[in-house]
């Protein structure tokens, strides 16, 4: 009897370690099919919910470098490297679990996530767990301020919103904006705040509306801007949200022009713009044609998988979380080799030190763990063509 409940104790004890993390499974570094040890990237990312289309473009760049290069050397060892994919469904309240499952899974570290307010929330989690994460395009400055564990590549809302506020008065000559976000969304909110101060600060006047989760029509906020003379509308929201107002804003002739942070920047936004009598500018991260060994390696990739050109949108048009998604596979890998181990604690301590030349441009941090960032993409959608123009490289000044 006290064998057998010695035996039930200790299965018990092992089922607890492994429900609370105890030694993760990149620690363990288990074999692959290959023989290689394995170290296990955890991606965080919306595929469902109002980010869901952005999310699977940002994965699919990972999913393609994981493709190009699915070896790393750490300690002079060979590793396989398995992306281990969660969908944190976009909201914050999703984010937390998402976040606890990869701690779960015993990964090194974490690529993700396209949305500020989800990865604000995982990166509680991730903090706690002593994780490290690397932010891709979340663009709210409390992402890393508040977390030790998360860096980032992509630039903040405070130069984004500036960028597009010193386009729309000083390249478009526009004195009077109206601007439109969600309400509760830290993304939306963030770049309107940043927005109206730099707009207001040039001297231009800024007419706000939110609207509510869930809205499917803005004909009212289109009229709205139309009556307030607003020569430029700025709606810093979600892929879904942007086709909505494109489909609007021609619908009641708007004549002004759209202006959308980097959430726009799709083929599924384009799409909606292509045929009809609306003008829109994007802030990216990348512009089409800025790598061409790259642009034309994940079209023939993309084109080559069914799946990934569904969750590309279906087409092989090149977005610019999809580099950013690329470039964060390899800063991980970087952090890996520099950090010679699979242990997150070590890898957390390697990312300050990488320095690394990625498609979207060299990658380095700050104290804070941003990326070096200077400079924004502008883009102007082309009707007739069904794609994005590159227009100009703009910085604050």
């Amino acid at each position: 009897m006290k064998k057998l409940m010695a035996a039930v104790l200790a299965l018990v004890m092992a089922l607890s370690l492994a429900a609370c993390g105890g030694k993760s499974d990149s620690q363990d570094a288990q074999s692959g099919d290959s023989g290689n040890k394995v170290v296990k990237i955890g991606v965080f990312e919306p595929q469902t919910g109002d980010n869901g289309a952005g999310g699977k473009q940002e994965i699919l760049g990972m999913q393609y470098a994981n493709y190009v290069q699915p070896t790393v050397e750490i300690g002079g060892e060979t590793y396989d490297v398995k992306l281990e994919i969660v969908d944190n469904r976009t909201t914050p309240e999703n984010g937390k679990s998402a976040a606890a499952e990869l701690v779960n899974r015993g990964v090194s570290m974490v690529l993700g996530s396209y949305g500020s307010g989800v990865s604000m929330a995982g990166g509680e989690v991730f903090q706690e767990a002593g994780l490290p994460a690397l932010g891709t395009s979340c663009t709210n400055p409390q992402v890393t301020a508040g977390c030790d564990v998360y860096f980032r590549l992509a630039f903040l809302d405070p130069f984004q919103g500036t960028v597009l506020a010193n386009y729309a008065y000083k390249e478009l000559g526009v004195t009077t904006a109206y601007v439109l976000g969600m309400l509760g969304s830290d993304y939306d909110q963030g770049l309107v705040y940043y927005f109206t101060e730099a707009f207001e600060g040039l001297g231009g006047t800024v007419v706000a509306e939110d609207f509510p989760e869930g809205s499917a029509n803005f004909v009212s906020y289109i009229n709205n801007a139309k009556a307030a003379n607003a020569g430029v509308i700025f709606a810093p929201v979600s892929i879904n949200y942007a086709q909505l107002i494109v489909e609007a804003a021609a619908a009641q002739g708007y004549q002004g022009a759209l202006l959308g942070s980097d959430t726009w920047d799709s083929n599924k936004v384009i799409e909606s713009a292509t045929g009809k009598d609306v003008t829109a500018y994007v802030t990216t991260f990348y512009q089409e044609g800025g790598n061409p060994e790259f642009d034309s390696g994940i079209k023939e990739w993309i084109n080559a998988n069914p799946d990934a050109k569904t969750n590309n949108g279906g087409n092989d048009m090149v977005a610019a979380v999809t580099a950013v998604g690329y470039d964060a596979y390899f800063t991980a890998l970087e952090a890996l080799k520099i950090a010679g181990s699979t242990d997150p604690k070590a890898v957390l301590e390697a990312l300050p030190s990488v320095s690394f030349e990625g498609v979207t441009g060299l990658i380095e941090f700050d104290d804070i763990g941003d990326a070096k960032r200077d400079a924004a993409y502008i883009k102007t959608a082309n009707t007739e063509a069904g794609v994005w123009d590159f227009v100009k490289v703009q910085t604050v000044g």
